[in-house]
């Protein structure tokens, strides 16, 4: 029996593994993201997850860590959670009427095996008004997501389609994670 140490204060992760009925529990990273300051996104979350990760200890053989990081991409600039108002304005302006990539760094870690992976989703939003963008950026919701918007929950009313693993947007590709973990139970 193996236990799941979630190394993230995210919510949504809390949620997704919750939903799933992954039991685990949290151990919070103590780690200085802005050392990371690639202009990659695949390369950004990749390293973010890493540091998160290995920050964590392993307490016995039978823990496994899991970390994650999550950002926008969107003509070769990362968004990350915006910072102010206009941050959230400026994202949420650019990602009118376009598409974008949405991208999940998730390692896994135990005392005897290692696993990296990224997982990139595809979101096209709707055009969106002056108004609802206004509207949107006057609510608490883009201030703690990357790209400044939250696919689960009122941003949902902007997202025209997308390509790719609906679970990834929220922060963990899910059903990616469960197969992995797999692999550390043989």
């Amino acid at each position: 029996m193996t236990d799941l140490i979630l190394g993230s204060s995210s919510p949504r992760r809390q949620a997704i593994l919750q939903q799933v009925k992954q039991p685990f529990t949290i151990r919070k990273p103590d780690v200085d993201e802005s050392v990371i300051t690639t202009p990659n996104p695949v390369e950004k979350v990749e390293q973010l997850a890493t540091i998160k990760g290995r920050h964590i200890p392993i307490k016995n053989n039978q823990e496994i860590i899991l970390s994650a990081d999550t950002v926008v991409g969107f003509d070769n600039q990362i968004f990350e959670k915006p910072r102010t108002q206009e941050d959230a304005y400026q994202m949420m302006k650019q990602l009118s009427g376009q598409s974008h990539a949405v991208f999940t760094g998730v390692i896994l870690r135990s005392n005897g095996h290692e696993d990296l992976f990224v997982e990139r989703t595809d979101v096209e939003f709707w055009p969106l008004t002056e108004q609802e963008i206004y509207w949107y950026i006057q609510t608490d919701e883009p201030y703690d997501k990357a790209g400044a918007y939250g696919i689960q929950s009122i941003g949902a009313r902007f997202v025209k389609q997308i390509h790719g693993d609906y679970y990834n947007v929220m922060g963990l590709p899910i059903s990616q994670v469960i197969r992995r973990l797999q692999a550390f139970n043989t």
